[in-house]
Protein backbone atom coordinates (compact mmCIF):
# COMPACT_ATOMS: atom_id res chain seq x y z
CA UNK A 1 0.00 0.00 0.00
CA UNK A 2 1.80 3.27 -1.21
CA UNK A 3 1.84 5.94 1.39
CA UNK A 4 0.35 8.95 -0.16
CA UNK A 5 0.40 11.05 2.57
CA UNK A 6 3.86 12.41 2.07
CA UNK A 7 2.57 14.07 -0.94
CA UNK A 8 0.76 17.40 -2.12
CA UNK A 9 -1.58 18.03 -5.32
CA UNK A 10 -3.52 16.04 -7.08
CA UNK A 11 -4.59 12.42 -6.02
CA UNK A 12 -2.68 11.13 -9.24
CA UNK A 13 0.10 13.42 -8.79
CA UNK A 14 0.71 11.64 -5.50
CA UNK A 15 0.68 8.29 -6.42
CA UNK A 16 2.46 9.00 -9.35
CA UNK A 17 5.55 9.88 -6.66
CA UNK A 18 4.54 6.84 -4.47
CA UNK A 19 5.48 4.92 -7.55
CA UNK A 20 8.70 6.39 -8.31
CA UNK A 21 9.81 6.24 -4.94
CA UNK A 22 9.05 2.35 -4.25
CA UNK A 23 10.62 1.65 -7.55
CA UNK A 24 13.82 3.61 -7.10
CA UNK A 25 14.27 2.70 -3.04
CA UNK A 26 13.29 -1.30 -4.09
CA UNK A 27 10.19 -1.54 -2.16
CA UNK A 28 9.11 -2.90 -5.68
CA UNK A 29 11.41 -4.58 -7.56
CA UNK A 30 12.08 -5.47 -11.57
CA UNK A 31 9.64 -7.62 -12.49
CA UNK A 32 7.38 -7.41 -9.47
CA UNK A 33 3.66 -7.50 -10.90
CA UNK A 34 1.53 -4.43 -9.56
CA UNK A 35 -2.42 -4.75 -8.58
CA UNK A 36 -5.08 -4.56 -10.80
CA UNK A 37 -6.12 -0.79 -11.43
CA UNK A 38 -9.70 -1.53 -9.63
CA UNK A 39 -8.18 -3.46 -7.07
CA UNK A 40 -5.55 -0.81 -5.62
CA UNK A 41 -8.60 2.04 -6.62
CA UNK A 42 -10.57 0.17 -4.15
CA UNK A 43 -7.98 0.15 -1.48
CA UNK A 44 -6.97 3.48 -2.07
CA UNK A 45 -10.24 4.94 -2.11
CA UNK A 46 -9.89 6.85 -5.67
CA UNK A 47 -11.62 5.91 -9.00
CA UNK A 48 -9.62 3.89 -11.28
CA UNK A 49 -9.41 6.41 -13.96
CA UNK A 50 -6.96 8.22 -11.01
CA UNK A 51 -5.13 5.02 -10.57
CA UNK A 52 -4.81 4.52 -14.45
CA UNK A 53 -3.55 8.00 -15.41
CA UNK A 54 -0.47 7.42 -12.50
CA UNK A 55 0.49 4.23 -13.66
CA UNK A 56 0.43 5.38 -17.56
CA UNK A 57 2.56 8.21 -16.36
CA UNK A 58 5.26 5.75 -14.54
CA UNK A 59 4.92 3.40 -17.51
CA UNK A 60 5.99 6.65 -19.86
CA UNK A 61 8.91 6.98 -18.02
CA UNK A 62 10.01 3.61 -18.42
CA UNK A 63 9.85 2.73 -14.79
CA UNK A 64 6.98 -0.12 -15.32
CA UNK A 65 5.58 -2.04 -18.51
CA UNK A 66 2.01 -2.94 -19.14
CA UNK A 67 1.52 -6.26 -20.68
CA UNK A 68 -1.86 -7.05 -22.33
CA UNK A 69 -3.54 -10.05 -20.43
CA UNK A 70 -1.18 -10.51 -17.63
CA UNK A 71 -0.68 -7.09 -15.80
CA UNK A 72 1.88 -4.15 -15.38
CA UNK A 73 5.04 -4.88 -14.11
CA UNK A 74 7.99 -3.07 -12.73
CA UNK A 75 10.51 -2.61 -15.66
CA UNK A 76 13.63 -0.87 -14.40
CA UNK A 77 14.81 0.85 -11.64
CA UNK A 78 15.93 4.16 -13.28
CA UNK A 79 13.59 6.48 -15.48
CA UNK A 80 14.57 6.01 -19.28
CA UNK A 81 14.14 10.18 -18.96
CA UNK A 82 15.75 12.91 -17.73
CA UNK A 83 14.01 14.93 -14.61
CA UNK A 84 13.28 17.79 -17.25
CA UNK A 85 11.60 15.14 -19.71
CA UNK A 86 9.68 13.19 -16.55
CA UNK A 87 8.13 16.53 -15.62
CA UNK A 88 6.60 16.71 -19.38
CA UNK A 89 4.53 13.56 -18.00
CA UNK A 90 2.94 16.08 -15.68
CA UNK A 91 1.37 18.33 -17.72
CA UNK A 92 -2.50 17.99 -17.20
CA UNK A 93 -3.08 21.29 -18.91
CA UNK A 94 -1.63 20.48 -22.25
CA UNK A 95 -1.72 16.20 -22.37
CA UNK A 96 -4.83 15.95 -20.91
CA UNK A 97 -6.97 12.80 -22.03
CA UNK A 98 -10.02 13.82 -24.29
CA UNK A 99 -12.98 12.19 -22.18
CA UNK A 100 -14.99 9.51 -24.44
CA UNK A 101 -17.64 10.13 -25.99
CA UNK A 102 -20.72 8.35 -23.76
CA UNK A 103 -18.30 8.45 -20.87
CA UNK A 104 -21.32 9.64 -18.43
CA UNK A 105 -18.61 12.30 -18.25
CA UNK A 106 -19.26 16.01 -18.01
CA UNK A 107 -15.74 18.08 -18.85
CA UNK A 108 -15.14 21.26 -17.34
CA UNK A 109 -11.31 21.29 -17.06
CA UNK A 110 -10.89 22.92 -19.95
CA UNK A 111 -13.44 25.45 -21.89
CA UNK A 112 -15.21 23.90 -24.65
CA UNK A 113 -16.64 25.97 -27.56
CA UNK A 114 -20.34 25.37 -28.88
CA UNK A 115 -20.75 24.63 -32.78
CA UNK A 116 -21.74 27.48 -33.90
CA UNK A 117 -20.93 26.68 -37.49
CA UNK A 118 -17.54 26.78 -37.55
CA UNK A 119 -17.07 23.57 -39.25
CA UNK A 120 -19.55 24.80 -42.19
CA UNK A 121 -17.89 27.99 -42.30
CA UNK A 122 -14.22 25.94 -42.82
CA UNK A 123 -15.69 24.09 -45.44
CA UNK A 124 -16.72 26.76 -47.42
CA UNK A 125 -14.18 28.89 -47.20
CA UNK A 126 -11.78 25.98 -48.06
CA UNK A 127 -14.24 25.33 -51.26
CA UNK A 128 -13.56 29.06 -52.32
CA UNK A 129 -9.79 28.11 -51.94
CA UNK A 130 -10.08 25.11 -54.28
CA UNK A 131 -12.18 26.95 -56.66
CA UNK A 132 -9.64 29.65 -57.10
CA UNK A 133 -6.65 27.52 -57.30
CA UNK A 134 -3.62 27.03 -55.12
CA UNK A 135 0.02 25.51 -55.04
CA UNK A 136 1.14 24.55 -51.90
CA UNK A 137 4.32 23.07 -53.12
CA UNK A 138 6.73 25.42 -52.15
CA UNK A 139 7.58 26.40 -48.14
CA UNK A 140 5.94 29.46 -46.31
CA UNK A 141 7.95 32.49 -46.65
CA UNK A 142 8.42 35.40 -44.52
CA UNK A 143 6.98 37.97 -46.93
CA UNK A 144 3.45 35.15 -47.38
CA UNK A 145 1.62 36.31 -45.16
CA UNK A 146 1.60 39.62 -44.69
CA UNK A 147 -2.06 39.95 -46.04
CA UNK A 148 -3.40 37.71 -43.10
CA UNK A 149 -1.13 39.70 -40.77
CA UNK A 150 -2.68 42.72 -41.14
CA UNK A 151 -5.98 41.16 -40.69
CA UNK A 152 -4.89 39.88 -37.48
CA UNK A 153 -4.07 43.47 -36.15
CA UNK A 154 -7.28 44.55 -37.25
CA UNK A 155 -8.83 41.65 -35.31
CA UNK A 156 -6.81 43.00 -32.11
CA UNK A 157 -8.18 46.34 -32.33
CA UNK A 158 -10.82 46.00 -29.36
CA UNK A 159 -7.69 45.66 -27.60
CA UNK A 160 -5.81 48.85 -26.47
CA UNK A 161 -2.18 47.44 -27.59
CA UNK A 162 -0.63 50.71 -28.74
CA UNK A 163 0.09 51.88 -32.64
CA UNK A 164 0.04 48.14 -34.40
CA UNK A 165 0.53 47.06 -37.72
CA UNK A 166 1.22 43.91 -39.39
CA UNK A 167 4.79 44.46 -39.37
CA UNK A 168 4.77 43.80 -35.59
CA UNK A 169 2.93 40.59 -35.75
CA UNK A 170 4.47 36.81 -36.07
CA UNK A 171 1.90 34.39 -37.04
CA UNK A 172 2.27 30.79 -34.70
CA UNK A 173 0.44 27.98 -33.88
CA UNK A 174 -1.94 29.01 -31.09
CA UNK A 175 -1.03 30.38 -27.45
CA UNK A 176 1.77 27.89 -26.31
CA UNK A 177 3.56 28.00 -29.24
CA UNK A 178 3.39 32.17 -29.20
CA UNK A 179 4.63 31.84 -25.77
CA UNK A 180 7.67 29.53 -26.40
CA UNK A 181 8.51 31.65 -29.19
CA UNK A 182 8.85 34.32 -27.46
CA UNK A 183 10.69 33.20 -24.69
CA UNK A 184 13.36 31.86 -27.54
CA UNK A 185 13.39 35.57 -28.29
CA UNK A 186 14.16 36.49 -24.96
CA UNK A 187 16.46 34.49 -22.71
CA UNK A 188 20.09 34.62 -23.11
CA UNK A 189 22.76 33.38 -20.98
CA UNK A 190 23.74 29.76 -20.11
CA UNK A 191 21.01 29.25 -16.30
CA UNK A 192 18.02 31.84 -17.61
CA UNK A 193 15.23 32.56 -15.66
CA UNK A 194 11.87 33.12 -16.10
CA UNK A 195 9.36 35.12 -13.25
CA UNK A 196 6.11 33.74 -13.19
CA UNK A 197 2.75 34.43 -10.96
CA UNK A 198 2.74 32.23 -8.07
CA UNK A 199 -0.56 30.76 -9.42
CA UNK A 200 -0.21 30.74 -13.27
CA UNK A 201 -1.38 28.77 -16.28
CA UNK A 202 1.12 25.95 -16.77
CA UNK A 203 1.96 26.05 -19.92
CA UNK A 204 4.33 29.11 -18.87
CA UNK A 205 6.10 27.26 -17.13
CA UNK A 206 5.87 23.54 -19.11
CA UNK A 207 7.17 26.38 -21.96
CA UNK A 208 9.91 27.74 -19.55
CA UNK A 209 11.45 24.05 -18.89
CA UNK A 210 11.27 23.14 -22.67
CA UNK A 211 13.70 26.01 -22.99
CA UNK A 212 16.10 25.47 -20.11
CA UNK A 213 14.72 28.20 -17.89
CA UNK A 214 14.43 27.88 -13.72
CA UNK A 215 10.79 29.41 -12.69
CA UNK A 216 11.10 31.96 -10.28
CA UNK A 217 7.80 32.47 -8.33
CA UNK A 218 6.08 36.10 -7.79
CA UNK A 219 3.49 36.49 -5.38
CA UNK A 220 -0.08 38.04 -6.71
CA UNK A 221 -2.89 39.46 -4.39
CA UNK A 222 -6.52 39.93 -5.48
CA UNK A 223 -5.26 43.19 -8.13
CA UNK A 224 -2.77 40.33 -9.97
CA UNK A 225 1.15 40.22 -9.88
CA UNK A 226 2.56 41.94 -6.99
CA UNK A 227 5.07 45.00 -8.32
CA UNK A 228 6.78 44.53 -4.91
CA UNK A 229 7.11 41.23 -5.22
CA UNK A 230 8.63 41.39 -9.08
CA UNK A 231 10.84 44.30 -7.73
CA UNK A 232 12.22 42.40 -4.80
CA UNK A 233 12.07 39.02 -7.03
CA UNK A 234 14.42 41.04 -10.01
CA UNK A 235 16.87 42.08 -7.20
CA UNK A 236 17.68 38.31 -5.66
CA UNK A 237 17.61 36.49 -8.55
CA UNK A 238 18.67 39.14 -11.80
CA UNK A 239 15.79 37.84 -14.11
CA UNK A 240 15.00 39.24 -16.44
CA UNK A 241 11.96 37.93 -17.78
CA UNK A 242 7.97 37.46 -16.40
CA UNK A 243 5.41 36.34 -17.53
CA UNK A 244 1.88 37.41 -16.75
CA UNK A 245 -1.65 37.73 -17.67
CA UNK A 246 -3.50 41.20 -17.00
CA UNK A 247 -7.31 41.19 -18.31
CA UNK A 248 -8.32 37.13 -17.09
CA UNK A 249 -5.70 36.07 -14.78
CA UNK A 250 -5.76 32.03 -15.12
CA UNK A 251 -7.00 30.90 -12.84
CA UNK A 252 -8.35 33.33 -10.49
CA UNK A 253 -9.85 35.75 -13.16
CA UNK A 254 -8.28 38.78 -11.65
CA UNK A 255 -8.69 41.68 -13.69
CA UNK A 256 -5.59 43.73 -13.49
CA UNK A 257 -6.05 47.66 -12.55
CA UNK A 258 -5.12 50.44 -14.38
CA UNK A 259 -3.10 51.90 -11.65
CA UNK A 260 -1.34 48.22 -11.05
CA UNK A 261 -0.54 47.63 -15.04
CA UNK A 262 1.17 51.13 -14.23
CA UNK A 263 3.63 50.00 -11.21
CA UNK A 264 4.17 46.86 -13.12
CA UNK A 265 5.58 48.65 -15.96
CA UNK A 266 7.54 51.00 -13.98
CA UNK A 267 9.65 48.11 -12.23
CA UNK A 268 9.99 46.45 -15.30
CA UNK A 269 11.83 49.55 -16.94
CA UNK A 270 13.81 49.58 -13.87
CA UNK A 271 15.34 46.38 -13.77
CA UNK A 272 14.94 46.37 -18.31
CA UNK A 273 12.62 43.24 -18.53
CA UNK A 274 11.18 41.65 -21.09
CA UNK A 275 6.92 41.15 -20.58
CA UNK A 276 5.50 38.22 -21.69
CA UNK A 277 1.56 39.65 -21.34
CA UNK A 278 -0.71 36.22 -21.96
CA UNK A 279 -4.09 37.57 -23.54
CA UNK A 280 -5.45 33.93 -24.95
CA UNK A 281 -8.72 34.28 -22.87
CA UNK A 282 -9.49 38.00 -24.15
CA UNK A 283 -13.49 38.97 -22.71
CA UNK A 284 -14.13 41.84 -25.21
CA UNK A 285 -13.67 45.20 -24.83
CA UNK A 286 -10.58 45.76 -22.62
CA UNK A 287 -11.12 47.33 -19.25
CA UNK A 288 -7.25 49.01 -19.50
CA UNK A 289 -4.70 49.46 -21.88
CA UNK A 290 -2.85 46.43 -22.38
CA UNK A 291 0.62 46.59 -20.95
CA UNK A 292 1.92 45.88 -24.69
CA UNK A 293 0.35 49.84 -25.06
CA UNK A 294 2.17 51.13 -22.07
CA UNK A 295 5.45 49.70 -22.68
CA UNK A 296 5.57 48.91 -26.09
CA UNK A 297 9.54 48.31 -26.44
CA UNK A 298 9.41 45.82 -24.00
CA UNK A 299 6.03 44.03 -24.33
CA UNK A 300 5.69 40.47 -26.31
CA UNK A 301 1.55 40.54 -26.37
CA UNK A 302 0.21 36.58 -26.84
CA UNK A 303 -3.12 36.07 -28.38
CA UNK A 304 -4.78 33.05 -30.27
CA UNK A 305 -8.41 32.48 -31.60
CA UNK A 306 -8.41 29.12 -29.48
CA UNK A 307 -11.16 30.35 -27.00
CA UNK A 308 -12.96 32.04 -29.49
CA UNK A 309 -13.20 30.47 -32.69
CA UNK A 310 -11.65 27.01 -33.13
CA UNK A 311 -8.91 25.25 -30.73
CA UNK A 312 -8.26 22.87 -33.55
CA UNK A 313 -7.43 25.54 -35.90
CA UNK A 314 -3.78 26.02 -33.51
CA UNK A 315 -3.82 30.24 -35.20
CA UNK A 316 -2.21 32.68 -32.32
CA UNK A 317 -0.20 35.43 -32.48
CA UNK A 318 2.47 37.54 -31.05
CA UNK A 319 2.25 41.20 -31.36
CA UNK A 320 5.89 42.04 -30.87
CA UNK A 321 8.17 44.70 -28.93
CA UNK A 322 8.10 48.06 -31.22
CA UNK A 323 10.62 47.16 -34.07
CA UNK A 324 10.93 43.15 -33.13
CA UNK A 325 8.84 41.80 -35.24
CA UNK A 326 11.01 40.74 -38.33
CA UNK A 327 13.06 39.03 -35.40
CA UNK A 328 10.34 37.82 -34.49
CA UNK A 329 9.63 35.80 -37.42
CA UNK A 330 12.77 35.07 -38.63
CA UNK A 331 12.53 33.16 -35.47
CA UNK A 332 9.47 31.12 -36.13
CA UNK A 333 11.31 30.65 -39.55
CA UNK A 334 13.85 29.18 -37.84
CA UNK A 335 12.11 27.12 -35.57
CA UNK A 336 8.84 25.62 -37.73
CA UNK A 337 9.26 27.22 -40.88
CA UNK A 338 6.04 29.69 -40.49
CA UNK A 339 2.73 28.22 -40.54
CA UNK A 340 1.04 25.79 -43.04
CA UNK A 341 0.11 27.80 -46.31
CA UNK A 342 -3.54 26.13 -45.96
CA UNK A 343 -4.34 27.45 -42.52
CA UNK A 344 -2.83 31.04 -43.93
CA UNK A 345 -5.43 31.11 -46.80
CA UNK A 346 -8.35 30.12 -44.59
CA UNK A 347 -7.51 32.38 -41.77
CA UNK A 348 -7.52 35.07 -44.49
CA UNK A 349 -11.04 34.24 -46.02
CA UNK A 350 -12.47 34.10 -42.33
CA UNK A 351 -11.37 37.23 -41.13
CA UNK A 352 -11.93 38.84 -44.44
CA UNK A 353 -15.59 37.53 -44.83
CA UNK A 354 -16.27 38.39 -41.52
CA UNK A 355 -17.39 35.01 -40.73
CA UNK A 356 -14.59 35.10 -38.08
CA UNK A 357 -15.96 37.84 -36.24
CA UNK A 358 -19.59 36.05 -36.55
CA UNK A 359 -19.05 33.09 -35.21
CA UNK A 360 -17.12 34.72 -32.25
CA UNK A 361 -20.19 36.71 -31.52
CA UNK A 362 -22.49 33.55 -31.66
CA UNK A 363 -19.89 31.50 -29.31
CA UNK A 364 -19.91 33.98 -27.15
CA UNK A 365 -23.43 34.38 -27.13
CA UNK A 366 -23.50 30.32 -26.08
CA UNK A 367 -21.53 30.71 -22.91
CA UNK A 368 -22.74 33.88 -21.87
CA UNK A 369 -25.86 32.14 -21.32
CA UNK A 370 -23.66 28.94 -19.87
CA UNK A 371 -21.85 31.04 -18.02
CA UNK A 372 -25.58 32.38 -16.17
CA UNK A 373 -26.15 29.11 -15.98
CA UNK A 374 -23.17 28.84 -13.76
CA UNK A 375 -24.27 31.76 -11.49
CA UNK A 376 -27.56 30.18 -11.11
CA UNK A 377 -26.16 26.73 -9.62
CA UNK A 378 -22.90 28.17 -7.95
CA UNK A 379 -23.39 31.83 -6.85
CA UNK A 380 -23.90 31.10 -3.49
CA UNK A 381 -20.42 30.46 -3.19
CA UNK A 382 -17.20 32.02 -3.31
CA UNK A 383 -17.21 32.39 -6.66
CA UNK A 384 -15.02 34.56 -8.55
CA UNK A 385 -15.55 35.64 -12.01
CA UNK A 386 -15.60 37.75 -15.21
CA UNK A 387 -18.43 38.39 -17.75
CA UNK A 388 -17.17 36.93 -21.21
CA UNK A 389 -14.36 34.97 -19.49
CA UNK A 390 -15.07 30.79 -20.14
CA UNK A 391 -13.54 29.89 -16.02
CA UNK A 392 -14.41 30.60 -13.05
CA UNK A 393 -12.45 30.11 -9.72
CA UNK A 394 -14.64 28.81 -6.78
CA UNK A 395 -12.65 28.62 -3.28
CA UNK A 396 -14.05 25.43 -1.59
CA UNK A 397 -16.19 25.79 1.33
CA UNK A 398 -15.11 24.78 4.76
CA UNK A 399 -15.06 20.79 5.62
CA UNK A 400 -13.69 20.07 1.74
CA UNK A 401 -10.29 19.79 0.21
CA UNK A 402 -9.82 20.34 -3.33
CA UNK A 403 -8.30 16.99 -4.01
CA UNK A 404 -11.29 15.19 -1.92
CA UNK A 405 -14.00 17.54 -4.13
CA UNK A 406 -11.88 16.59 -7.66
CA UNK A 407 -12.49 12.49 -6.59
CA UNK A 408 -15.85 12.90 -5.60
CA UNK A 409 -17.18 15.13 -8.34
CA UNK A 410 -15.50 12.68 -10.33
CA UNK A 411 -17.68 9.52 -9.08
CA UNK A 412 -20.50 12.27 -9.80
CA UNK A 413 -19.77 12.54 -13.49
CA UNK A 414 -18.05 15.71 -13.80
CA UNK A 415 -14.22 16.69 -14.32
CA UNK A 416 -12.63 20.00 -12.79
CA UNK A 417 -9.20 21.55 -12.34
CA UNK A 418 -7.88 21.69 -8.76
CA UNK A 419 -6.18 24.92 -7.88
CA UNK A 420 -2.66 22.74 -7.44
CA UNK A 421 -2.31 22.53 -10.78
CA UNK A 422 -1.47 25.73 -11.62
CA UNK A 423 1.19 26.07 -8.40
CA UNK A 424 4.62 26.22 -9.12
CA UNK A 425 6.77 23.54 -8.10
CA UNK A 426 7.10 23.79 -4.04
CA UNK A 427 4.71 26.33 -4.36
CA UNK A 428 1.36 26.36 -2.21
CA UNK A 429 -1.98 26.72 -3.23
CA UNK A 430 -5.34 27.33 -2.19
CA UNK A 431 -8.18 25.23 -1.39
CA UNK A 432 -9.94 26.17 -4.51
CA UNK A 433 -10.64 24.84 -7.81
CA UNK A 434 -11.25 26.18 -11.59
CA UNK A 435 -14.68 25.34 -13.24
CA UNK A 436 -14.40 25.86 -17.44
CA UNK A 437 -17.25 26.55 -18.97
CA UNK A 438 -18.76 23.82 -21.12
CA UNK A 439 -20.29 24.96 -24.57
CA UNK A 440 -20.60 21.71 -26.67
CA UNK A 441 -22.59 19.62 -23.85
CA UNK A 442 -26.26 19.60 -24.30
CA UNK A 443 -27.17 22.18 -21.82
CA UNK A 444 -29.16 19.74 -19.93
CA UNK A 445 -26.07 17.52 -19.28
CA UNK A 446 -24.22 21.28 -18.44
CA UNK A 447 -26.59 21.51 -15.81
CA UNK A 448 -26.89 18.38 -14.23
CA UNK A 449 -22.95 18.52 -13.55
CA UNK A 450 -23.53 21.88 -12.05
CA UNK A 451 -26.41 20.50 -9.94
CA UNK A 452 -24.25 17.29 -8.81
CA UNK A 453 -21.21 20.24 -7.67
CA UNK A 454 -23.57 21.97 -5.64
CA UNK A 455 -25.10 19.43 -3.72
CA UNK A 456 -21.37 18.47 -3.53
CA UNK A 457 -20.67 21.54 -1.87
CA UNK A 458 -23.76 21.75 0.30
CA UNK A 459 -22.78 18.64 1.91
CA UNK A 460 -18.99 18.34 2.89
CA UNK A 461 -17.80 14.88 3.94
CA UNK A 462 -17.97 14.37 8.21
CA UNK A 463 -14.34 13.55 7.99
CA UNK A 464 -11.73 13.90 5.50
CA UNK A 465 -9.39 11.67 5.06
CA UNK A 466 -5.93 11.83 6.28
Amino acid sequence: MPDLTRFDGPKYLALTHALRDAVRSGDLAKGDRLPPVRDLAWRLGMTPGTVARAYQIVTQEGLLEAAVGRGTFVAATRPKFGADQALLLEMPAILKSPVAPGSGLVDLRSPQLPDVGQNAAMAAAFAGIAAAGFDYLGYPGLKRDGALRAAYAGWLCDRDLGQVTGEDIVLTQGGQNAIGLALQCCLKGPRPQVMLEELAYPGFRHAARLNRAEVVPVAVDVAGLSAEALDEACRRTGARIVCLTTEAQNPTTARMPARRRAEIVEVARHHDLQIVEDDCYSVGQASAPALRALAPERTWHVTSVSKSLAAGLRFGGIVCPTGQGEYARLAAQHSYFGLARPIVDLMLSLFASGEAVRLKEAAQAVLERRLELTLNALGTFDLAWQRGLAFVWLKLPMGWRASTFMREAESAGVLVRSADEYALMDGSAPNAIRIAIDGRSPEAEFVRALDAMARLLRNPPADLPV
